[in-house]
């Protein structure tokens, strides 16, 4: 069976919530430890105020029930949720965090938000808070950077939110956050470091998302969801999901992606795929750095002459002459 809490619900299961915490876990004077309701699971949080208006946090919770937690609507701070391990699922406002997905967004209005907790996660996680008046006063000084950061203040708007792939370089140093080698005020301003070295890299990551058009009868969040089902796509290039995969991995039915994906970029998913292959072979075989049965296998195709086929229909020429250094013509979108 699966528990409904809301907000009071849930501030009164954690007013006496035992502390589960490692044994070789050490804590400096300004970290706080909390711990987790015996209904729901067991393990801690602690949290540590880096600077004024910046909090840190950390996570590390077994689920032994499944269980909802309804969020109400709340003013919302800038924040960046990373976890090293398990998965957190919600209601339609987000896709499920965790795996290679991480969470970003600005301050604003959020609306309510039910994240769904499943019995036999172990969520280890690293969440950052920063108050928006604290970060404008920093960063606001540089005009030129005021487009790339107009979507963290909304101010009275909605917020927005971004889900950026875990990177290597951002699970590392969410790595070294959890795993701080130092003690007392070494530590703080270590975790100081690390914290805006992370947030730096998903500026960078936002500067350069591209737009999202608004489409007419889809939802803001609908088309974030199509966005991510193509970074997906992106990502596994020579081992992309199935259509029925990809639809479960973003939170909507097959259908409702087939159609989407075509109002939103223009062709369908395997039209997007195919391209994305062509397009990706054909850089490759002009590298010349790898044979043409390598090319293959990198974008995905098991069996040459399948490659070779598809290539020819959508350039005119064969992976051979590509790679020689005829140039080609596209003969057909898909």
């Amino acid at each position: 069976m699966t528990l409904i809490l809301n907000a009071s619900d849930w501030d009164e299961l954690h007013e006496q919530a035992p502390i589960t915490c490692r044994d070789d876990l050490v804590l400096d004077d300004f970290e706080e430890l909390t711990g987790v309701p015996e209904l729901l699971g067991c393990g801690y949080s602690r949290a540590i105020a880096l600077l004024p208006g910046v909090e840190l946090s950390f996570s590390d919770f077994n689920v032994h029930q499944d269980f909802v937690a309804k969020v109400p609507v709340h003013d919302h701070p800038i924040q960046i949720g990373v976890f090293l391990s398990g998965v957190l699922y919600f209601d339609e406002v987000h896709p499920k965090l965790g795996g290679d997905r991480s969470y970003f967004s600005g301050s604003g209005i959020s609306p309510t938000v039910a994240e769904i907790h499943r019995a036999g996660e172990h969520l280890i996680g690293v969440n950052i808070e920063i108050d928006p008046g604290v970060f404008k006063a920093l960063v606001m000084e540089q005009p030129h950077q005021s487009e790339v950061l107009k979507p963290l203040f909304k101010g009275e708007d909605w917020k927005e939110s971004f889900y950026p792939f875990v990177t290597p370089a951002i699970r590392a140093i969410a790595q070294r956050i959890w795993d701080a080698p130092y003690r007392g005020e070494l530590k703080r301003l270590y975790l100081q470091a690390k914290v805006m070295e992370l947030l730096v890299i998903y500026l960078d990551l936002i500067a350069d998302k591209p737009k999202q058009t608004r489409v007419p009868g889809l939802k803001p969040e609908m088309i974030a969801r199509l966005h991510q089902a193509k970074e997906i796509l992106t990502r596994q290039l020579a081992h992309p999901p199935s259509l029925s995969a990809l639809a479960r991995q973003v939170g909507m039915s097959d259908r409702t992606l087939q159609r989407g994906f075509r109002e939103v970029f223009g062709t369908t998913v395997f039209g997007y795929l195919h391209t994305l292959r062509m397009e990706q072979a054909e850089q490759l075989l002009r590298n010349r750095q790898m044979r043409v049965s390598e090319v293959a296998h990198a974008v995905g195709y098991s069996h040459l002459g399948h490659f070779t086929e598809a290539f020819k229909r959508r350039f005119g020429i064969t992976p051979k002459q590509c790679q020689k250094g005829e140039k080609g013509t596209v003969m057909a979108q898909m």
